[in-house]
Protein backbone atom coordinates (compact mmCIF):
# COMPACT_ATOMS: atom_id res chain seq x y z
CA UNK A 1 0.00 0.00 0.00
CA UNK A 2 1.03 3.57 -0.42
CA UNK A 3 2.18 5.83 2.33
CA UNK A 4 -0.39 8.46 3.15
CA UNK A 5 -0.17 11.13 5.73
CA UNK A 6 -3.02 10.43 8.09
CA UNK A 7 -4.30 10.84 11.60
CA UNK A 8 -3.78 14.56 11.25
CA UNK A 9 -6.30 17.13 10.16
CA UNK A 10 -4.36 18.86 7.41
CA UNK A 11 -5.81 20.84 4.55
CA UNK A 12 -4.15 22.71 1.74
CA UNK A 13 -4.55 26.47 1.66
CA UNK A 14 -6.35 26.24 -1.69
CA UNK A 15 -9.04 24.21 0.09
CA UNK A 16 -9.80 26.85 2.73
CA UNK A 17 -12.94 28.08 1.00
CA UNK A 18 -14.76 24.80 1.69
CA UNK A 19 -13.03 22.92 4.52
CA UNK A 20 -14.53 24.94 7.33
CA UNK A 21 -17.85 23.11 6.92
CA UNK A 22 -16.35 20.15 5.02
CA UNK A 23 -18.86 20.62 2.20
CA UNK A 24 -16.39 19.18 -0.33
CA UNK A 25 -14.22 16.10 -0.09
CA UNK A 26 -10.75 17.24 1.02
CA UNK A 27 -7.68 16.14 -0.94
CA UNK A 28 -6.42 14.00 1.92
CA UNK A 29 -9.67 11.99 1.84
CA UNK A 30 -9.56 11.78 -1.95
CA UNK A 31 -6.05 10.35 -1.70
CA UNK A 32 -7.29 7.73 0.76
CA UNK A 33 -10.18 6.90 -1.58
CA UNK A 34 -7.76 6.25 -4.44
CA UNK A 35 -5.58 4.20 -2.10
CA UNK A 36 -8.37 1.96 -0.81
CA UNK A 37 -10.34 1.78 -4.07
CA UNK A 38 -13.62 3.55 -3.24
CA UNK A 39 -15.47 5.97 -5.52
CA UNK A 40 -17.21 8.28 -3.07
CA UNK A 41 -19.67 10.67 -4.66
CA UNK A 42 -20.16 14.15 -3.29
CA UNK A 43 -23.82 13.31 -2.66
CA UNK A 44 -22.64 10.48 -0.36
CA UNK A 45 -20.23 12.82 1.42
CA UNK A 46 -23.09 15.25 2.04
CA UNK A 47 -25.12 12.46 3.65
CA UNK A 48 -22.41 11.86 6.26
CA UNK A 49 -22.60 13.65 9.58
CA UNK A 50 -19.84 16.10 10.44
CA UNK A 51 -18.43 13.50 12.85
CA UNK A 52 -18.39 10.87 10.08
CA UNK A 53 -16.60 13.30 7.74
CA UNK A 54 -14.04 13.96 10.49
CA UNK A 55 -13.58 10.21 10.87
CA UNK A 56 -12.93 9.90 7.13
CA UNK A 57 -10.28 12.61 7.49
CA UNK A 58 -8.49 11.21 10.53
CA UNK A 59 -8.79 7.44 10.13
CA UNK A 60 -5.46 6.06 8.91
CA UNK A 61 -5.16 4.47 5.47
CA UNK A 62 -1.57 3.29 5.05
CA UNK A 63 -1.20 -0.40 5.72
CA UNK A 64 -3.19 -3.14 4.02
CA UNK A 65 -5.23 -3.59 7.20
CA UNK A 66 -5.88 0.15 7.57
CA UNK A 67 -6.98 0.38 3.94
CA UNK A 68 -9.37 -2.53 4.41
CA UNK A 69 -10.79 -0.93 7.56
CA UNK A 70 -11.11 2.46 5.86
CA UNK A 71 -12.78 0.93 2.81
CA UNK A 72 -15.24 -1.03 4.94
CA UNK A 73 -16.06 2.04 7.05
CA UNK A 74 -16.90 4.05 3.92
CA UNK A 75 -18.91 1.24 2.37
CA UNK A 76 -20.89 0.84 5.60
CA UNK A 77 -21.54 4.59 5.90
CA UNK A 78 -22.70 4.95 2.31
CA UNK A 79 -24.91 1.87 2.64
CA UNK A 80 -26.43 3.14 5.89
CA UNK A 81 -27.12 6.61 4.47
CA UNK A 82 -28.16 5.82 0.90
CA UNK A 83 -29.06 2.15 0.74
CA UNK A 84 -26.41 1.54 -1.90
CA UNK A 85 -22.73 0.70 -1.93
CA UNK A 86 -20.16 3.05 -3.42
CA UNK A 87 -18.51 1.91 -6.63
CA UNK A 88 -15.09 0.36 -6.54
CA UNK A 89 -12.04 2.06 -8.01
CA UNK A 90 -9.06 0.13 -9.30
CA UNK A 91 -6.14 0.52 -6.92
CA UNK A 92 -2.91 1.36 -8.69
CA UNK A 93 -0.05 -0.57 -7.04
CA UNK A 94 2.34 2.14 -8.29
CA UNK A 95 0.43 5.43 -8.12
CA UNK A 96 1.84 8.34 -10.08
CA UNK A 97 2.02 10.57 -7.02
CA UNK A 98 4.65 8.24 -5.54
CA UNK A 99 6.71 8.07 -8.74
CA UNK A 100 9.68 10.38 -8.43
CA UNK A 101 11.26 9.32 -11.74
CA UNK A 102 9.10 11.55 -13.93
CA UNK A 103 6.42 14.21 -13.81
CA UNK A 104 3.12 12.82 -15.12
CA UNK A 105 2.26 14.15 -18.56
CA UNK A 106 -1.12 15.50 -17.45
CA UNK A 107 0.59 17.65 -14.80
CA UNK A 108 3.19 18.92 -17.28
CA UNK A 109 0.48 19.78 -19.81
CA UNK A 110 -1.63 21.63 -17.26
CA UNK A 111 1.39 23.56 -15.98
CA UNK A 112 2.49 24.43 -19.52
CA UNK A 113 -1.02 25.66 -20.31
CA UNK A 114 -0.43 28.19 -17.52
CA UNK A 115 3.05 29.07 -18.83
CA UNK A 116 4.75 27.21 -15.97
CA UNK A 117 7.56 24.75 -16.48
CA UNK A 118 8.04 22.20 -13.71
CA UNK A 119 11.35 20.44 -13.16
CA UNK A 120 11.88 16.92 -11.95
CA UNK A 121 13.73 18.33 -8.96
CA UNK A 122 10.62 20.34 -8.00
CA UNK A 123 8.43 17.24 -8.41
CA UNK A 124 10.73 15.12 -6.24
CA UNK A 125 10.79 17.78 -3.52
CA UNK A 126 7.00 17.79 -3.21
CA UNK A 127 5.32 15.58 -0.63
CA UNK A 128 3.23 12.67 -1.94
CA UNK A 129 0.06 14.56 -0.94
CA UNK A 130 1.19 17.63 -2.89
CA UNK A 131 1.93 15.50 -5.96
CA UNK A 132 -1.47 13.84 -5.55
CA UNK A 133 -3.17 17.23 -5.42
CA UNK A 134 -1.45 18.42 -8.60
CA UNK A 135 -2.44 15.21 -10.34
CA UNK A 136 -6.07 15.59 -9.30
CA UNK A 137 -6.17 19.28 -10.14
CA UNK A 138 -4.65 18.74 -13.58
CA UNK A 139 -7.12 16.14 -14.83
CA UNK A 140 -9.54 17.42 -17.48
CA UNK A 141 -12.53 15.90 -15.67
CA UNK A 142 -11.76 17.86 -12.48
CA UNK A 143 -12.77 21.40 -11.75
CA UNK A 144 -9.20 22.61 -11.81
CA UNK A 145 -9.39 26.30 -10.91
CA UNK A 146 -7.22 25.48 -7.89
CA UNK A 147 -4.23 24.28 -9.94
CA UNK A 148 -2.58 27.71 -10.03
CA UNK A 149 -3.24 28.40 -6.31
CA UNK A 150 -1.72 24.97 -5.57
CA UNK A 151 1.38 25.83 -7.61
CA UNK A 152 1.70 29.03 -5.58
CA UNK A 153 1.16 27.24 -2.28
CA UNK A 154 3.74 24.59 -3.16
CA UNK A 155 6.20 27.35 -4.15
CA UNK A 156 6.48 26.16 -7.76
CA UNK A 157 6.09 29.57 -9.34
CA UNK A 158 9.07 31.85 -9.92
Amino acid sequence: MTAISNSERYFFQFETDFVRDLRCIPMQVRMKLDTCGVKLKLVHWHQFTLEEREQAITLPCQTVEECQTYRQMLRDLVRARSGEFPKDLPVDPHPLWLDESSIPEVVCEKAESMKVSLTLEQWVNLSPSQRFALLKLSRPSHENHNFLPALREFKLLP
